[in-house]
């Protein structure tokens, strides 16, 4: 099961929703990638995980491949990339004031 948490800037009110498990994915006869979510029976074929991020330059959420030693954003390149299950205390890049603390009262699981 995957639990999601919910982080919301203080000054802007901006939110992003963090899912614990990202999006596990194994690579099919093609060459692409096939997301298995949790209760697929596929899921024990997965090589790597697409997890998501926050870009802290461009501000985009992106999802970056975990076999990847380098961090960055796909969009505009920034290494300043933060995983989302992690934004508690981070600068808000919507507003460039606030920062991220995670909202107590939101919780779900799937």
């Amino acid at each position: 099961m995957a639990a999601c948490i919910r982080f919301t800037c203080a000054s802007c009110g901006f939110s992003i929703d963090a899912w614990d498990e990202g999006n596990p994915f194994y690579i099919d006869e093609k060459g692409k990638k096939v997301y298995v979510y949790h209760p697929s029976e596929d899921r024990a074929l997965a090589i790597g995980n697409d997890e998501p991020h926050l870009c802290l330059d461009c501000g985009k959420e992106v999802k970056i491949d975990s076999r990847l030693e380098q961090k960055a954003c796909p969009k505009c390149k920034s290494t300043r990339v933060v995983d989302t299950y992690e934004l508690d205390g981070v600068e808000c890049p919507n507003c460039k004031k606030g920062q991220f603390a995670q909202d107590r009262d939101y919780f779900c699981i799937s």
